[in-house]
């Protein structure tokens, strides 16, 4: 996430999206994030993976917090950066052919799981989500579900 990003503003967040994302945090969120934090740390040190610790540090936000945010073309909110141009696609596909894939069918697994249960169902989605994100993320960024709405 950048400096000025959109989910960065003061504004209230909606009280449901406040209440998801806290029992999301209790029910194994925070550990999840923590797991993507860790990940986007050992690209870091690997030095090769530095080009991908963004987008794993961008997924343990995302992670962190999915209710009331969604994940757009980052080009939309910023311009043209590198990650949004051919070397972002190119890192994508990269990325898709040794993480995204499994990552998003975990996700995916989890969202049938959790999909079986009433309870669970804000839950599912929230996998479904981040199953989308874990596939791409690369020239993705993270806005507020509001701020997404009106920008078009």
């Amino acid at each position: 996430m950048l400096r000025d990003h959109p989910i960065l503003e003061n504004d209230a967040i909606d009280p449901l999206s406040f209440v998801l994302n806290i029992l999301w945090l209790v029910a194994g969120g925070a550990v999840a994030a923590l797991g993507w934090f860790a990940a986007s740390l050992i690209m870091i040190v690997t030095i090769v993976g530095i080009p991908f610790a963004r987008a794993a540090f961008d997924n343990g936000v995302y992670t962190l917090w999915p209710f009331g945010v969604r994940a757009v073309a980052r080009d939309r909110y910023y311009g043209e950066d590198i990650g949004t141009g051919p070397i972002g696609f190119l890192g994508n596909i990269i990325w898709f052919a040794l993480a995204g894939w499994w990552l998003a069918l975990g996700h995916i697994i989890a969202a049938i799981a959790l999909g079986i249960t009433i309870i669970g169902l804000p839950f599912a989605w929230a996998h479904f989500k981040l199953a989308g994100f874990a596939l791409w993320p690369i020239g993705r960024s993270i806005v507020r579900s509001d701020i997404h709405r009106f920008h078009y």
